[in-house]
């Protein structure tokens, strides 16, 4: 069975261009559904049948597993068990029977306006790290990248002239996103001050790096941004997303069309970005209660 793995994480790479995040996700629930069946005394994948499938899942609940992951796994299966019945590896796809499990949709995690305003004034611009630090977090709320998106810009993907950034983001799908004047001004202060003192001389093809002239990491950048929540006496957790978050609701608090944002975030579907909507009809409703006489 695991050669059917790498064959089907073959085949999403080949065929649907996923990511390398999404890619291990699919592997660490397959891996975990395989040693299942093992347990079972399943060792050939067409001995699996709708009554493993639910037995697994019922497996998973009684870990303790939310219905969001358990859910998560049901889309592994389906695509798993779709690619081997394409293959011709087995005759019926017993997933296509079992539902995706419901659960309440939280409405994301974002800041308000003054909040990112302390956060972004956290850093302290005298010193080249501040100064790269800034640019960061600039970016990142300018142009509502994925943390991954950020730390892998490269110096030729950024204009400061035209003012716009491009990046990969999932699946290697590039966009081009406007990075506003604030964030311009920002990035170039980096470049003109903090960038080469950090490299002392060594090269990188990166716009971004760390004190050993490298690309920075995902956690490294993530411990960062806590440190700066904290200076800026944010109460509430701030992840990288958060900002992602915080772009997408500001932008439809004051106009935008969710076409635009959708772009922009770099959503292959436009429903994964309606769920900004329900964030600005949410503050309204907050606005109206408070401030209607009658409200």
């Amino acid at each position: 069975m695991d050669n059917l793995v790498d064959r089907f994480t073959d085949f999403l790479v080949v065929e649907k261009g996923l990511s390398l995040n999404t890619l291990e996700a699919y592997s660490r629930d397959l891996s975990r559904y395989i040693t299942f069946l093992g347990e079972k005394g399943v060792s050939d994948i067409s001995k699996s049948d709708i009554i493993h499938i639910l037995s697994y899942l019922i497996a998973l609940q009684r870990t303790g597993l939310s219905a969001r992951s358990r859910a998560r796994h049901v889309v592994t299966l389906r695509a798993f068990y779709r690619f081997l019945t394409k293959e011709g590896i087995l005759r019926t796809n017993p997933v296509q029977l079992v539902d995706i499990p419901k659960w309440l949709q939280k409405l994301p995690n974002f800041l308000h306006v003054k909040e990112v305003e302390r956060l972004m004034a956290a850093p302290d611009i005298k010193t080249p790290l501040g100064l790269r630090d800034s640019a960061m977090l600039e970016l990142l709320y300018a142009a509502g990248l994925r943390v991954t998106e950020l730390i892998k810009i490269r110096l030729q993907e950024i204009n400061l002239d035209a003012g716009f950034v491009k990046v990969f983001g999932k699946g290697s799908k590039e966009r081009v996103i406007p990075i506003g004047l604030s964030a311009k001004n920002q990035v170039e202060q980096y470049l003109t001050n903090g960038r080469r003192p950090l490299l002392k001389g060594r090269n990188s093809p990166y716009l971004f790096v760390n004190r050993s002239g490298k690309c920075l990491t995902r956690q490294g950048f993530w411990k960062l941004l806590k440190r700066y929540a904290v200076q800026a006496e944010i109460s509430k957790k701030v992840y990288p997303h958060t900002l992602r978050h915080s772009f997408a609701t500001h932008l439809l608090e004051r106009g935008a069309d969710l076409r635009s944002v959708q772009i922009m975030l770099g959503h292959v579907d436009i429903s994964t970005t309606q769920i900004y909507t329900h964030v600005a009809r949410e503050r309204l409703k907050r606005v109206h209660q408070e401030c209607h006489p009658r409200g």
